[in-house]
């Protein structure tokens, strides 16, 4: 077996000890069934990202995450890498323009969805008329709109056949983020749309029982922030496509911080990934690296190893430096930074020699914050196989000094 056991945890990659500290935490509570870490691991809120919990009846909002249904959606184009190169400096300004990128932006037009008349905004109903009002026009508002952090519009190039990809990710915006922390707050005993106190990132989570009315609303609201990323996802790929005067012939389409019901050794059980990828016998997924290395879309095997990670993996190379020890610490007032080991020149060069067309995105996401997506991907060898090798031709992010409280 690729991975190692330690005090109950089943760990793949080489362990960090702050992550593990959290996934014990975890694994000790609650109606726990077995706590997993992928080899992208690093800490996290409560449980840690590349953690997978998996529960007997229960669910953890915290563990699920404030970016319910992050996720990637990645499409091969009709076209060749080759056909768009001459043009893409201007194609990279266009997709700049016309997404909208960074934290509480609107789309540019409103989006009409189907996702709207969805039952189960009703959820929101029971918490109050105002509170439903308020996330749905939010919501209306968001959907399409990739925020800032990690997010992204890339265009890749397959290195087997130079096809032209184009992939993106994000989740649920401000939507989810405000679901996340009201259900935390309801479980804490506290208002919905009060004010959570200061969040120790090491405490226990909290959990709902599936068969009471708090935790049937969350697991309602999850699956509801779930359609809307799909939606949002959707939306952002079809403008791309519609940008670049292309038609999609493969799609690959998943969540990565989720709760799912799933049956294992034959009893339905709650995983809770957050930062994993699932991979299921079969099952495609993508995976992304960092802006100066490859991304890969994945297929599930049916072994006996893959079946012991619950049927889950990787969800991109892990960061190794934090955000702050890269780009240096904020001053919101002059908006300036200081202290940071990355400097842009260093991250430009990189990206440039990699043979990226970059627009936006800060130092707190260059390629020197990240692990190699091989190392990761090669701990994972027998629970996936890599289907398609991905380079990036194209990476659009949020500018630089964007606050964002709803990245992952």
């Amino acid at each position: 077996m690729s991975y190692q056991t330690i005090d109950g945890v089943r760990v793949w990659g080489q362990p960090d000890e702050g992550a593990l500290s959290q996934a014990k935490t975890c694994a000790i509570t609650g109606n726990v069934v077995q706590t997993l870490m992928m080899a992208d691991h690093h800490k996290g809120y409560c449980q840690p990202i590349g953690g997978v919990v998996v529960y007997d009846g229960q669910i953890s909002p915290a563990g699920v995450g404030y970016d319910i249904a992050c996720g990637n959606k990645a499409v091969r184009t009709s076209l060749m890498a080759a056909d768009i190169k001459p043009r893409l400096p201007q194609l990279m300004d266009t997709i700049a323009r016309r997404i909208s990128f960074g934290v509480g932006r609107v789309n540019q037009e409103k989006v009409d969805h189907e996702l709207f008349d969805d039952p189960d905004w009703d959820v929101y109903k029971t918490i109050g008329k105002q509170e439903h009002d308020k996330l749905k026009t939010l919501a209306h508002n968001q959907l399409g709109t990739v925020g800032s952090g990690n997010h992204f519009v890339d265009l890749f190039e397959e290195e087997k056949t130079g096809r032209l990809w184009v992939a993106n990710h994000f989740g649920s915006r401000g939507f989810g983020h405000r679901t996340a922390s009201g259900f935390i707050n309801l479980a804490s005993g506290r208002e919905f749309s009060g004010k959570a106190p200061g969040e120790k990132m090491d405490q226990a989570p909290v959990l709902l029982d599936l068969n009471t009315e708090v935790g049937d609303m969350y697991y309602r609201a999850m699956r509801l922030a779930g359609r809307y990323a799909y939606a949002g996802r959707d939306y952002v790929i079809e403008q791309v496509l519609a940008i670049l005067g292309a038609e999609a012939d493969m799609e690959v389409h998943n969540h990565h911080n989720y709760a799912w019901k799933e049956t294992h050794d034959g009893k339905e059980v709650v995983v809770v990934r957050k930062g994993a990828t699932p991979s299921a016998p079969d099952q495609v997924g993508f995976i992304g690296g960092s802006m100066g290395d490859i991304s890969v879309i994945v297929r599930g095997k049916d072994t006996a190893e893959n079946r012991d990670s619950y049927y889950s993996t990787v969800h991109g190379a892990g960061r190794v430096m934090s955000r702050t020890r890269a780009a240096g610490k904020m001053n919101w007032k002059t908006r300036t930074r200081s202290g940071g080991e990355i400097s842009t020149e260093r991250m430009m060069a990189a990206v440039r020699d990699y043979g990226v067309e970059l627009r936006g995105a800060g130092t707190d996401e260059s390629p020197f914050v990240y692990r190699r997506l091989q190392e990761v991907l090669d701990a994972h060898a027998e629970t996936v196989e890599v289907m398609h090798v991905l380079r990036p031709i194209g990476v659009c992010m949020a500018g630089a000094d964007e606050f964002d409280p709803y990245k992952d």
